[in-house]
């Protein structure tokens, strides 16, 4: 019985990884052919699968749902979340792939551990250990490939491209810690939902939900809903189950197979070129995550 479970964790693991690799691309696909905007895409990803997670939440019938609003300190802490968290993150992220594209994007923003692992080292005050110096050293030697192809001399990508990509990594970071202390009150479902909602609500003052752009086909509709229901709701739900089966550790392993998804996609289906260096820049990062996921204590 226990393989079983074991098994269905890894499988809904890789499998959520891989749908937020796909949705990547299937957002490049959107940006390039169909023009449509990357800041209404945002709006939209956040405000229907918010409204979906809290949906299911209450069809769950999760007291956490309304609880998490009695407690002035726990609302300002969900909309830092929402906002600084989840909004920040679809945003840069988008950003990103728009000045480069899904391959690159999503390899940068598998730095976040990195900053991550540096800013624990801040709050406790202490020099990283010798394991966290060596991931650190491996993911900017991985991060160099990615920019120059190896040659210090020029950028293989641009300026924007880089800022987009290394804020969505730091993004990540406060995606990460902010809601945690939700996290250990309520419902992962409710948290989640809300900061989806707080998230798709911060994004209409950027772009309003009705202001839609670009062009619409049977593609574009197919590769929009691919992004907000299988490469947001399905993914997350599938993710967090891997999590509670298999453990965070080897959960966050077996992400790593979201970079390399998107890669092969976007080599093979929109033509990017992917250098050697890039795929050695790749691997760099992947390795990085892999050796601070094992760092347990943070």
């Amino acid at each position: 019985m226990k393989t079983t479970v074991s098994i269905n964790g890894i499988f809904q693991a890789l499998t959520a990884a891989m749908l937020w690799g796909v949705s990547g691309t299937c957002a490049q696909y959107v940006f390039e052919e169909k023009n449509i905007d990357a800041a209404w895409l945002v709006t939209m990803r956040l405000l229907i699968a918010g409204i979906l997670l809290i949906s299911f939440a209450g069809f769950k019938k999760d007291k956490d749902v309304l609880a998490i609003w009695c407690n002035k300190r726990d609302v300002l802490q969900l909309v830092l979340a929402g906002v600084l968290g989840m909004y920040a993150i679809q945003y840069t992220y988008f950003a990103a792939i728009v000045a480069s594209n899904a391959a690159t994007a999503t390899v940068l923003q598998y730095t976040g551990p990195v900053f991550i692992a540096i800013y624990f080292s801040i709050q406790n005050k202490k020099l990283p250990v010798a394991l966290e110096v060596f991931a650190i050293l491996l993911a900017f030697t991985g991060v160099f490939f990615l920019v120059t192809q190896g040659n210090i001399s020029s950028l293989s990508i641009s300026a924007e491209a880089f800022f987009w990509g290394i804020a969505s990594a730091i993004a990540a970071m406060l995606y990460s810690l902010l809601p945690i202390p939700l996290l250990k009150k309520y419902s992962t479902l409710s948290v989640i939902g809300w900061a989806f909602l707080i998230g798709g609500i911060a994004s209409s003052f950027v772009a309003a939900p009705w202001n839609i752009s670009g062009t619409w086909d049977t593609d574009a509709l197919l590769a929009v809903a691919f992004i907000i229901l299988l490469g947001s709701l399905v993914a997350f739900y599938m993710y967090i189950s891997a999590v509670k089966e298999i453990g965070a550790q080897m959960a966050s392993i077996l992400a790593c197979t979201e970079p390399l998804a998107a890669v092969f996609l976007a080599v093979l289906w929109l033509n990017v070129s992917f250098l050697w260096s890039d795929w050695v820049g790749t691997v760099c990062i992947l390795i990085t995550i892999v050796l601070l996921s094992f760092n347990k204590k943070n």
